[in-house]
């Protein structure tokens, strides 16, 4: 055989290789069978929630948003943005979830949400703390006659002393006087 033809040769097996090569990868790409074992995934929902301050309406920034799906383990936390916006998409349509947000200065908030839209906004307001209560301050609400508030008592007592002095005769001084015989 001559040189030109075993060269014609290996570039006809070579390109019925790739021919062959070209034609499998392109059906397996056209296939929709992907195995027994395969499930799609369900739908999602995009939410985005907007953490806002209740007193003045100004966006909370790097507040912890922390999504729980009811009846799974684990949990999803993102932060929110400079805007107060955190924004979630792979959340199952028709899911329940409970909602907590944390960040510094604030009360938590916590609340449960059904997913069932594709496109959710939920807006969230955070309150400042409010006043500890304290056993050592006055709350005359608390008092229901089994506890008594705590000015009730030294006021009872000071009303109890003061009727308790005005019962009393007075003292009458005594003087050094002989006793008749």
């Amino acid at each position: 055989m001559a040189m030109g033809s075993r060269r014609i040769l290996r570039f006809a097996v070579a390109a019925a290789a790739l021919l062959f090569a070209v034609s499998v990868a392109i059906s397996a790409q056209t296939s929709t069978h992907r195995g027994r074992k395969y499930k799609s995934p369900p739908p999602t929902s995009r939410i985005e929630v907007s953490v806002l301050r209740s007193e003045d309406g100004h966006p909370v920034e790097n507040a912890a948003v922390i999504f729980h799906l009811v009846g799974d383990k684990g949990n999803m936390e993102l932060k929110t943005n400079d805007e107060g916006k955190a924004m979630i998409d792979v959340l199952p349509t028709g899911s329940k979830v409970l909602l907590q947000v944390f960040a510094k200065g604030y009360q938590t908030y916590g609340g449960e949400y059904d997913i069932d839209k594709a496109n959710m906004g939920l807006e969230i307001k955070l309150n400042r703390p409010g006043h500890q209560y304290s056993i050592y301050d006055n709350h005359p609400q608390a008092s229901d006659g089994k506890t008594p508030a705590k000015d009730a008592a030294p006021k009872d007592a000071d009303k109890n002393a003061s009727d308790a002095s005005a019962k009393q005769p007075e003292a009458k001084p005594e003087t050094n006087q002989p006793k008749p015989e």
